[in-house]
Order: structure tokens, then sequence, then C-alpha cells
């Protein structure tokens, strides 16, 4: 008896051993790819391969991504600070969480039963990148260290960079250069303040807040974002980032 009770404990002990084992090659890994893509575009996002992998299971075979990256100095500036503005006006400013907006968004959502969010734009990256999109605790509980891995590896502009190039702007179509050209038929280079703001007004969910059908709550935060974009400075504020 107490011979098969040792032979459990060795065995438990192994298994425990060989799953750290694989947890710390999986974490290398993750590290080793994330230094990489501070260097190279990004090809695709853990997100856009979850949304064509489930319209193909639906089967969905018409769906296609519309995605091209673009170098953050082929990116008007106007549509740097509205997503700022928009989405993370502490971005130049905090280590990937910020803990105010979280604890301001927590509060909100106890007393209004219209849900704010209080992700970074660190945050989204990190989560649209490498995870999937939902409201469970184990995409929250990796969502931090991964978010902190970007932004030791990685400059703001870098996080920047990425953010405006996988964000989902419509079904489908990922990044600005994509939605620029779907939307406005110019690049991401020559966007206004005023299509800049629309485009940031359909974050973080394109789905309800449609840039090419805006509805009027819509159109209010794109006025909201141009004022901020306005408080914060205008252009000079980006020059935080460096």
């Amino acid at each position: 008896m107490a011979t098969k009770t040792k032979k459990r404990a060795v065995q438990k002990r192994n298994i425990a051993r060989r799953v750290l084992r694989y947890v710390g090659y999986f974490a290398l890994a993750l590290v080793a790819l994330t230094a990489l893509l501070r260097f190279v575009p990004v090809p695709f996002s853990a997100y856009m391969a979850q949304q064509q992998l489930s319209h193909w299971l639906t089967g969905d075979f018409h769906f296609k991504t519309h995605y091209e990256w673009v170098s953050l100095d082929r990116i008007s500036k106007p549509m740097q600070l509205a997503v700022i503005a928009a989405e993370d006006q502490q971005f130049p400013s905090h280590f990937g969480i910020d803990w105010q907006a979280i604890v301001k968004a927590y509060r909100h959502n106890q007393a209004s039963q219209r849900v704010r969010g209080g992700s970074t734009i660190s945050q989204q990256t990190a989560k649209n990148l490498y995870l999937w999109h939902g409201q469970s605790w184990l995409r929250k509980a990796l969502e931090v260290p991964t978010t902190w891995l970007l932004e030791t590896l990685w400059d703001k502009n870098r996080i920047l960079e990425v953010y405006l190039n996988i964000a989902e702007f419509g079904d489908g179509i990922y990044g600005v250069e994509a939605a620029s050209q779907h939307f406005f038929h110019t690049s991401a280079a020559k966007l206004s303040n005023v299509q800049a703001a629309l485009l940031a007004s359909s974050l973080p969910n394109p789905h309800i807040y449609r840039v090419n059908a805006p509805s009027r709550a819509m159109l209010r935060k794109q006025q909201w974002i141009l004022r901020q974009m306005q408080a914060l400075g205008g252009k000079p504020f980006l020059q935080r980032l460096d």
C-alpha cells in the first residue's frame, strides 16, 4: 500500500515538472516572438485568426479579411491622436495598466446599465495580438502579464503602431489602412481630424458603432473625441511617446 502511494506521489511530481517545463517553453517562445515583432510587421493577430476560423466553422467561406500593414509614419497624426483621445489618454505615462480607469469603470458599471471598459491601448493590443475575446477570468488573468511583456519589450510608438494596424474597424476590416481605403477611399496617411475621430468612435465595438452608418450616439462621440484631441494639445501631444 505504501509503495503504491509513493508511486502515485512520484507520478504527480513528474507530471507537475513536465507541466512547468512546457509552461516555461511557452513563456520563452512568447518572449522571443514578442521581441521579433518589435521589428517586423505583424502578419496577422490571434483575433483575426479567431474570426476567420469562426466564419469557416459556420459554413461562411465567403468571409474575407481585409488587412494591410503600414508603418506609424504612414498613419496620419490625427489618427494616432484620435485613438489615444478616445481610448486611453494616459497612454504615454502608464505601464500598460491604468488602475484609476479600471476603478472608475467598475464604479460606473455598478451604477449604470451601460458598461464602460477600463482597458488601455496596451491591453487591447495584447488581447487582439495574442489572446481571444471574451469575459473569462482566464483571459483576463493572461492579459495582464502579456500587456506587461509588450510594455517591457516595445516602446510606446510600437505599441500604438501595432494597435492601429490590428484593431478591427468593421466586419473583416483590420487596421487603419484597410479602414481608410474601405470607408474613405484614401490612405491612412491622409486621414483628416474628422475622419480619424469617426474611425476612433467605432472602437472598441465596430459591429455596433458602424463607420458607414454612424448613429447619433456615435456622431456625438466623434465630436467629443475632436474636443479631447484639442484639449490634449493636438499633434505635439504625440511627442510624449518618444
